[in-house]
């Protein structure tokens, strides 16, 4: 019989929004039983960006697979005793609320782990101790504040976000691999332990390799970079690989908002990328022929390729390239990614039927483990497993239930 990662793990999931559900999804597709605590009027974003009226939007949907959701006034004694409760019966916890917030309900760490030692308590923030600790952190301001927009855009403009959610899934992420890590430990100690990540924290991470080029310029000019004009700080790269080996996103025909072809120069492929765009003679003129040649005159060489590319369509020339195997990859737009059958053929792009909105596409799990399969379930409906949960796993009464209803507990 097939089990799964974490079966048997037990994921208490007081998240909401994007940074908390992104991290307790992917517990719950590695197998954990992941139960979403939420107040009675449910997790904000079942009603934000709908674009169907009166069911729960894509927001929502495609942040909790997988799921099963009980509904829960914690701001009530009732509530705050049934919580203790599932909080016994966990392995994990993950919050994301403000700072103090659940302190506030009554749950500090200490009374936490008093309730059950062997707990991996998991908070996702804004910010790490220190003088941001009381921001209110935000996708945006996370990237602002971890070094990404200062480095993203061109030099010649203003600091630019990436449309990737490093700030909120990029720390899931983090999330998910410390509370694994939590749990690996707790086998040999039998304790549970406090895992506390930033946002702030999470971004810089990812952006290490600019404080990589941050020092480096304390020994000149970064060559890799366009642009001769440095200060003392990084400057924004644009589209340059920002690695050993320059690249660039050069147009395409027939020149619409995402025809570009990324392209990365390596030394071995440039002599068949001479030959492709009509210039053969540079495979072994000098001023050309090395790296180190061609290193001052990037903007040039990337224009002499882009003169060839534009006259062909971006998967002809990415053809072409690869027959060559000189790196490269189409830019392709969300609506190519949607439609693409390799990534369906994956199960990154599926298919999921909701009960009440009908079928709609979302991520599959980017984590394959060949022992553990994922099966993408829908997100569960407000409070759908109150019931199963409050009467079938903490034997609350029929009579206590309808009274829960009727004084807004649940």
């Amino acid at each position: 019989m097939t089990t799964r990662a974490l079966e048997g793990v037990r994921v208490l999931d007081m998240t909401h929004v994007q940074s908390g559900p992104s991290a307790t999804q992917l517990l719950a597709w590695l197998g954990a039983d992941v139960v979403k605590v939420e107040a009675p009027g449910g997790d904000i974003t079942r009603r934000q960006l709908r674009d169907v009226p009166g069911v729960d939007s894509l927001y929502f949907t495609m942040l909790n697979c997988n799921k099963r959701s009980v509904t829960l006034n914690t701001k009530s004694e009732r509530g705050r005793e049934l919580l203790t409760e599932l909080i016994r019966r966990s392995d994990v916890m993950v919050e994301n609320f403000g700072p103090g917030a659940v302190e506030r309900m009554g749950f500090t760490w200490e009374r936490i782990r008093e309730i059950n030692p062997r707990i991996v308590y998991a908070s996702i923030k804004g910010f790490g101790e220190g003088p941001y600790t009381g921001f209110k952190a935000y996708e945006v301001v996370a990237q602002a504040m971890g070094g990404s927009m200062a480095t993203t855009g061109f030099a010649d403009g203003p600091p630019m976000a990436t449309g990737a959610q490093i700030g909120d899934s990029g720390t899931g992420i983090h999330a998910v691999a410390a509370i694994l890590a939590a749990l690996f430990q707790r086998e040999h100690t039998g304790r549970g332990q406090r895992v506390n990540v930033a946002m702030q924290h999470a971004v810089l991470n990812l952006c290490r390799v600019k404080l990589r080029d941050q020092q480096r310029l304390t020994h000149g000019p970064l060559p890799e970079y366009p642009g001769d004009d440095f200060s003392d700080e990084v400057p924004r790269s644009g589209n340059a690989s920002g690695g050993g080996q320059p690249g660039w996103a050069v147009r395409c025909a027939p020149g619409g908002p995402n025809d570009y072809v990324y392209v990365i120069v390596q030394p071995v492929g440039w002599p068949p990328l001479a030959h492709l765009i009509g210039r053969p003679e540079l495979a072994t003129d000098p001023e050309w022929a090395t790296p180190e040649a061609r290193l001052p005159k990037l903007a040039k060489m990337f224009q002499l390729i882009e003169e060839w590319t534009t006259t062909l369509p971006k998967w002809q020339v990415l053809h072409q390239l690869n027959a060559h195997n000189i790196p490269c990859g189409p830019i392709l737009s969300t609506k190519e990614i949607i439609e693409d059958p390799s990534l369906a053929a994956n199960e990154i792009v599926v298919q999921v039927d909701h009960p009440e909105r009908g079928t709609f596409t979302t991520v599959g799990n980017p984590l394959k483990l060949s022992d553990s399969p994922t099966h993408i379930t829908p997100s569960p409906l407000l409070g759908q497993h109150t019931e199963e949960i409050l009467i079938g796993e903490l034997g609350i009464g029929d009579e206590e239930l309808r009274l829960l209803k009727s004084s807004g507990v649940i």
